[in-house]
């Protein structure tokens, strides 16, 4: 399953026609954002621990099959090492969002754009990162910036610990593309204003051919750094693929007509 989505639901510019329809009340515009995407990466959680009975709000306003994924806790990754985040991790994990049930998605941790590759580090918290919560399996994803992990090494550590790498579309960002995971996850940030998708027709076309490569276990080989852009046993998995910043106003646009060319590529 390929999906395409959104970061947040909250965003006036989304209002008066541009996403939401005029006149739409802003309590009902989660509703209609679920039913648009069909997956939406929550950034509140990157700030602020939630709550169980936000989770399970959450859960409740979206309809059957949707997949909400979460932006792993700042205190988190935003440190100078990584493998000192175990209390934090807990708090994170302990904040009840296994209220999603089957609505969970990848959890994506985020670190900065200096943040340099420290093998023994990566590999600690790579360690610390839990594949199960109260009964609920957990994926994970890390999104990288820095230049010095667009090598085999690290790739290696993230394929041995079952961690998807984020393939990141960002300016400052290095985008690495191997699969490391039985999923893969996407963060396209080069959207543009003067595009109503955000992105050309042939990006659009170029992303949507990836997205089915990724899907079938395989990933772009011009950037991925492994010698072996697949997954070890090259499975096929599910995709994530989220029009996240940039122009933001134009992400819904975005993800939409993505997805209408992924389901041509499938038919």
């Amino acid at each position: 399953m390929i999906r395409t989505g959104i970061g947040g639901w909250t965003y006036p510019a989304w209002r008066g026609g541009v996403f939401y329809p005029a006149g739409l009340r802003q309590r009902d515009e989660q509703a209609f954002a679920t039913r648009a995407v069909s997956a939406i990466e929550i950034n509140a959680t990157f700030y602020r621990l939630q709550t169980p009975q936000t989770f399970a709000a959450w859960r409740d306003l979206a309809p059957p099959g949707f997949i909400y994924s979460l932006k792993g806790s700042r205190f988190v990754t935003n440190r100078k090492v990584l493998a000192s985040a175990g209390e934090a991790l807990e708090r994170f994990v302990g904040q009840g969002f296994t209220e999603l049930g089957d609505m969970l998605g990848p959890i994506v941790w985020q670190l900065a754009v200096t943040k340099r590759f420290d093998p023994d580090d990566v590999a600690a918290f790579l360690a610390l990162l839990p594949a199960a919560h109260q009964g609920v399996p957990l994926r994970h994803a890390i999104e990288v910036g820095h230049e010095s992990f667009a090598c085999a090494e690290f790739v290696a550590l993230a394929r041995k610990a079952g961690v998807a790498v984020v393939y990141s579309e960002a300016t400052g960002r290095t985008p690495v593309a191997d699969r490391t995971a039985n999923f893969a996850y996407l963060r396209l940030q080069n959207l543009t204003s003067g595009r109503r998708t955000g992105y050309p027709p042939a990006q659009l076309d170029r992303l949507a051919r990836q997205c089915h490569a990724w899907a079938r276990g395989e990933a772009p080989a011009e950037l991925a750094y492994s010698g072996d852009p697949s997954d070890s046993a090259g499975r096929p998995g599910e995709v994530f693929a989220m029009m996240i910043n940039g122009a933001k106003e134009r992400a819904p646009a975005a993800a939409r007509a993505l997805a209408k060319r992924v389901a041509k590529l499938s038919e």
